[in-house]
């Protein structure tokens, strides 16, 4: 058992004014492995003051002195890998192909923020005026759990490089993790209060820091109905918000499309991150020319996915994170056959061989329209449904018939025709035969799936305004 006593201020690992602990699971076994103890609202208010007081200094820090801060982060986050990489798969069940992503993700990012900080201009002359891009002041960084490490350094990055000083908020699901990452944070020795890490529930320090006046900027990931609150609360001091929400991505197969190349891409898009990823092609749409052809390719390679212990190599698609998350996928998979869906592969339950764990089979409904619960709904586990379209227009109104806009993806024979359908898809990010990430590129979503943007310098400039000066 693992007990997580303290919490990061002002430089140091402080035993937090909160008194509740919350239990920490293995997802794989259902077994709590560790406590933590919560910050509480008293706790929040501290590391927002700390980080107050720390802006002024960090504000006035050179580009070079942020990029040497960076690059100490960066050494830090990576001599702690191998334990970040226990930690991921004990605490949140992720499969060794996605773990390793995960453990090396959080360095990545930092090297991503070091790139753009090189390059970003501090300076811009418009006509007769010098644009100043001025960092905001204290940023509150809200990080989910379907990849904590990662969402706290790559948010904690920008924000330095911005100017910011930080108060973060991870999930309180992810406490194994966040002690590492936090661990190696303050390895870098950047100066205290620049950064404070305050784990706690939502409606607690959540709820504080998205109200408190001190705090200029609000960074969240999660989901979107947590962002509609966030945005309500951030309203009434004007925080400037970047909203990273939720997602119910189309894929579209084009009738040109190459089922060999294709389906092994339309597994990984709706799978990845065992399904609980924001950006997971869950709606797939196919011609109803070759309706039939794909619907069996597609069942076939989701009957083949592998559904397990997360420890085995062969295992595709790892547990839920929670027995809320299991339930809630399992809800989705009988709504979907009260719908009237048809079941090409899984099902409710759990898969061959699992017992104890949240583990969910790999499930494909076909026979779906676009109106149905499980077509409109962000369900944040692996279950794909099949949507049959006409012709090319109606796949694009298929795709853009939603509330969110996230990302997409097109694949056809044609790259050409494939890029132009891209173009028409309202999505802030749409991808074209390929699963490729490119960090300089902007990231987040049109309508419910956000607000502003994260990566390469449009992630640095979200902690920013602009200042006009005229002489």
């Amino acid at each position: 058992m693992r007990h997580i006593e303290q919490i990061f201020i002002n430089g140091e690992f402080v035993t937090p004014h909160g008194t509740e602990r919350f239990d920490l699971y293995n997802p794989a076994t259902a077994q709590v492995i560790g406590q933590v103890r919560l910050a509480d609202e008293l706790d929040a208010e501290r590391a927002i003051a700390a980080a107050k007081a720390a802006f002024p200094a960090w504000a006035n820090t050179t580009r070079q002195e942020r990029i040497a801060a960076l690059k100490r982060m960066h050494a830090a986050v990576v001599a702690r890998h191998d334990e970040l990489l226990e930690a991921i798969i004990e605490e949140y069940g992720a499969p060794s192909s996605r773990s390793a992503w995960m453990a090396s993700y959080p360095a990545d990012v930092i090297a991503q923020a070091i790139d753009a900080l090189e390059s970003f201009a501090f300076t811009l002359t418009a006509g007769a005026a010098t644009v100043q891009m001025t960092p905001l002041g204290v940023a509150g960084l809200i990080t989910p759990w379907n990849s904590d490490a990662g969402f706290i350094c790559g948010k904690l990055a920008a924000a330095l490089a911005a100017g910011c000083t930080a108060v973060i908020k991870p999930s309180e699901m992810s406490a194994l993790q966040t002690q590492i990452i936090t661990e190696a944070l303050r390895d870098a020795g950047l100066p205290p209060g620049v950064f404070n890490i305050v784990t706690g529930r939502g409606d607690t320090v959540g709820e504080t820091i998205s109200r408190h006046p001190d705090v200029a900027k609000i960074s969240f990931t999660g989901s979107t109905h947590t962002g509609k609150a966030i945005l309500r609360n951030a309203a009434e001091s004007f925080k400037r918000v970047t909203l990273e929400l939720g997602g119910k991505s189309p894929t579209i197969m084009l009738d040109d499309v190459d089922l060999v190349q294709a389906v092994p891409l339309v597994i990984q898009a709706g799978f990845m991150n065992s399904g609980q990823a924001c950006v997971a092609g869950t709606r797939i749409l196919v011609p109803q020319s070759r309706k039939a052809e794909m619907e069996q390719a597609l069942a076939q390679a989701v009957a083949a996915v592998r559904s397990g212990d997360p420890r085995d190599s062969a295992t595709e698609v790892g547990p839920m994170v929670s027995a809320k998350q299991w339930q809630r996928v399992q809800g989705y998979i009988r709504k979907g056959t009260e719908e009237g869906a048809s079941l090409l592969a899984g099902g409710e339950g759990r898969p061959e061989g699992t017992q104890d764990g949240w583990f969910v089979r790999p499930t494909l409904f076909a026979d779906v329209n676009n109106q149905m619960a499980i077509a409109r709904e962000e369900i944040f586990g692996p279950v794909l449904c099949v949507i049959p379209y006409r012709d090319e227009e109606e796949a694009i109104a298929i795709a853009n018939d939603t509330d969110y806009g996230l990302s997409a993806l097109v694949l056809g024979s044609d790259a050409g025709r494939a890029q132009r359908v891209a173009e028409q898809i309202q999505s802030g990010r749409v991808l074209v035969n390929t699963l490729a990430h490119e960090p300089k590129a902007p990231f987040g979503g049109f309508k419910h799936s956000g607000v502003g943007r994260e990566m390469g310098t449009w992630g640095i400039s979200a902690f920013m305004e602009p200042k006009s000066i005229l002489s």
